[in-house]
C-alpha cells in the first residue's frame, strides 16, 4: 500500500508541475530547441511563433472544422513543423522540460480540435512535412509516414500496382497518423477490416524521446496504438501496413430514394441484410434532407452507395438474391479500377486522380458529430421519428451515415486491438450537422439539435455501454479533469470507445508514460489515478 501511495503521489507531483508554466515558457522552449540542434538555422526554419508572419497560415492550413478558428480558440505558443523524424525527440524533451503540452497534428481532422487546441500552454507538433511513402509490391507492404494523408497513400499504391489497395477511409485529406491509430474504416472494411487491423509495424517517439519500432516498443504498446489513439502514448512517426488484394475491376453504384420512393421501407429492410452480404459487397446509406424534384417541397433522401469487389455480372444476381427490394439495374452500375473507385467515393470525376494529392479540403465548415452502434434493427416508427427531426430548421445540412458491419468485422475478436466494435453490431452511425453561420448563438443551436437527435436515438442503439467510435471524437460523452486524470471518471467515456479494452489501455499508459505527459481531454488515463 505504501508503494502504491508513493507511486500515486509522485505521479501527481510530476504531472501537476508540468502545468506550472512561466510566462517565459515558450522562450525557454525555443532556447532549449536551439541548444539541442546541431544547426540553428535548420531549427529556425521549422519553428513558428505568433510573431512570425506565417504563424496563422500554418496554424489554419490543416484545420478542418471552423468551430476552432475563432479569436477565442486557444492558440499554440509555438508550432513546430519538423522535416525529419530525428527532430521530434527534441520537441518532446523541450516541451517536458518547460511545462508545455504537445498536440500532434497529422491531417487536422480531429472532430473536437484536440490535435491543435488546448486549454493549457501548448506546442503544436505539425507532421505535415513527414509524408514519405514507400510501397513494396513484392511483399504487399508499405511504410507511410504519419503526416501523409490517406489520399496520398492510395495514390502511391496505385502508382505501383493496380491490384493492391488498403482498407481506410474515403476522405482523402485525412491524415494517417490519427486515422489509423483510432481504427480507420472505409468501403472495403467488410472484406479486410479496419486500417488498424492491417498495421504490421510502426515507428514512434516515446515520452523519453526514444524512437521505437514494434520490436523495441513491445507488443503491449504496439497493441495500444492500433485503435487506442496514438496521442495518448507518444508521437506516431510512421506505419508499416499490409496491403490487400483488389481485383482489376470493381463495381460501384449510387441510388437515391426519397420518402415517396419507399425510402423508409428500404432503409428498414437494409438493416436486416446489409451485414449478411457477401464480404466483397458493401452498401452504405447516407440520410439527408433534400427538396423534392416533383413539387419543390422538403423530403428525406436515402442514398445507397456501394462498392463491390468484382464485376457487374457477378453483382447483379447477388443483389437479386440478397436485396431485390432496391431494384438494382445494370444501368445503375459502373465498372472501374479500385483507385478510380477511391476517387469516385470522394465525389470527384474518376479521371481526377490527382485530387488525392491535394491536402486542401474544399468547403470547410462548422460542424459537430457523434457516433452510435446499432445491434437491433430500428423500427419503421423509429426511423420516421428521425425523419421528423431532419425536417427541423437546424437540419438543413445534417447527415447520417450508416455503415454496415458483418463480414471480416465480425470475425476479429473484440480484444485483438483496442477497437472493440465487432460481432453483434449490425452497423455504425455517424451523426453530423454542419453550418455556415459564425455567431456563437447559431453554433449552439446546431449543437443543441444534434444533441437532441442523439437523445432521441437512445432506445435504438447499443447500451451498457452506449458505444462510440474514437475517430468521431465527441467530448459530450465525457472529458478528463485538468491537472489529474481520474481513471474512474475517464472510464465514463473510455468504456464507450473501448469497452473491456479500456483497462488494458490504462495499464499500458501507466507503464510507458507514468507522468501522464501525453495528456488531452480524452487521453487514456493512468490506471492508478484518483
Amino acid at each position: 500500500m505504501k508503494t502504491l501511495f508513493s507511486f500515486l503521489f509522485a505521479s501527481l507531483v510530476i504531472f501537476s508541475c508540468s502545468w506550472a508554466v512561466s510566462s517565459d515558457g515558450h522562450d525557454d522552449f525555443l532556447q532549449c530547441m536551439s541548444l539541442r540542434s546541431d544547426n540553428n538555422s535548420s531549427t529556425s526554419n521549422i519553428i513558428y511563433t505568433p510573431n512570425n508572419s506565417s504563424y496563422l497560415s500554418i496554424l489554419n492550413f490543416s484545420i478542418k472544422n471552423l468551430r476552432f478558428t475563432s479569436d477565442t480558440t486557444p492558440k499554440p505558443l509555438v508550432i513546430v513543423t519538423p522535416m525529419h523524424e530525428s527532430q521530434i525527440p527534441s520537441v518532446v524533451y523541450c516541451a517536458r522540460e518547460n511545462g508545455l503540452q504537445i498536440r500532434v497534428r497529422s491531417g487536422g481532422h480531429d472532430y473536437e480540435g484536440l490535435s491543435y487546441t488546448s486549454e493549457v500552454p501548448f506546442v503544436i507538433l505539425d507532421l505535415i512535412n513527414l509524408r514519405q511513402i514507400s510501397v513494396d509490391v513484392e511483399n504487399k507492404t508499405a511504410w507511410v509516414q504519419a503526416g501523409s494523408t490517406i489520399g496520398e497513400l492510395y495514390y502511391r499504391i496505385a502508382e505501383n500496382s493496380q491490384t493492391l489497395g488498403f482498407p481506410a477511409g474515403v476522405c482523402p485529406t485525412v491524415g494517417v497518423g490519427g486515422h489509423f491509430s483510432g481504427g480507420g474504416y472505409g468501403p472495403i472494411l467488410r472484406k479486410y477490416g479496419l486500417a488498424a487491423d492491417n498495421i504490421i509495424d510502426a515507428r514512434m517517439v516515446d515520452v523519453n524521446g526514444r524512437i521505437l519500432d514494434r520490436n523495441s516498443m513491445g507488443e503491449d504498446l504496439f497493441w495500444a496504438i492500433r485503435g487506442g489513439g496514438g496521442a495518448s502514448f507518444g508521437v506516431i512517426l510512421a506505419w508499416k501496413v499490409q496491403l490487400v488484394d483488389v481485383p482489376e475491376k470493381v463495381t460501384v453504384f449510387s441510388i437515391n430514394k426519397t420518402l415517396d420512393q419507399n425510402a423508409t421501407n428500404l432503409v428498414h429492410r437494409w438493416q436486416y441484410v446489409a451485414h449478411k452480404f457477401d464480404k466483397d459487397l458493401l452498401i452504405m446509406i447516407l440520410i439527408r434532407r433534400v427538396n423534392s424534384s416533383q413539387y419543390g417541397e422538403r423530403t428525406i433522401q436515402a442514398t445507397f452507395n456501394s462498392l463491390f469487389l468484382g464485376g457487374v455480372d457477378t453483382l447483379l444476381p447477388l443483389m437479386q438474391r440478397s436485396f431485390p427490394e432496391l431494384g438494382l439495374q445494370r444501368e445503375d452500375c459502373t465498372e472501374m479500377s479500385w483507385i478510380e473507385s477511391v476517387v469516385y467515393w470522394t465525389g470527384f470525376p474518376i479521371e481526377s486522380r490527382d485530387v488525392l494529392l491535394n491536402r486542401t479540403q474544399p468547403n470547410v465548415q462548422y460542424f459537430k458529430a457523434k457516433s452510435d452502434y446499432v445491434q437491433i434493427p430500428i423500427s419503421k416508427n423509429g426511423l420516421e421519428g428521425i425523419w421528423k427531426l431532419f425536417f427541423e430548421d437546424e437540419a438543413e445540412q445534417a447527415e447520417m451515415f450508416l455503415s454496415p458491419y458483418g463480414g471480416r468485422m465480425q470475425e476479429i475478436s473484440e480484444s485483438t486491438i483496442p477497437f472493440p466494435h465487432r460481432a453483434g453490431n449490425l452497423y455504425e452511425i455517424q451523426h453530423l450537422v454542419s453550418w455556415d453561420e459564425e455567431e456563437v448563438e447559431a453554433s449552439q443551436n446546431y449543437i443543441n439539435w444534434i444533441r437532441k437527435l442523439y437523445s432521441y436515438m437512445t432506445p435504438y442503439v447499443s447500451r451498457f455501454p452506449r458505444a462510440a467510435y474514437l475517430n468521431y471524437k465527441d467530448l459530450d460523452i465525457g472529458v478528463n479533469d485538468k491537472g489529474n486524470t481520474s481513471y474512474a471518471k475517464a472510464s465514463i467515456w473510455g468504456i464507450k470507445y473501448f469497452k473491456n479494452n479500456f483497462k488494458r489501455l490504462a495499464q499500458v499508459k501507466t507503464k510507458v508514460d507514468p507522468s501522464n505527459f501525453f495528456w488531452n481531454e480524452q487521453s487514456i488515463p493512468l490506471l492508478y489515478s484518483w
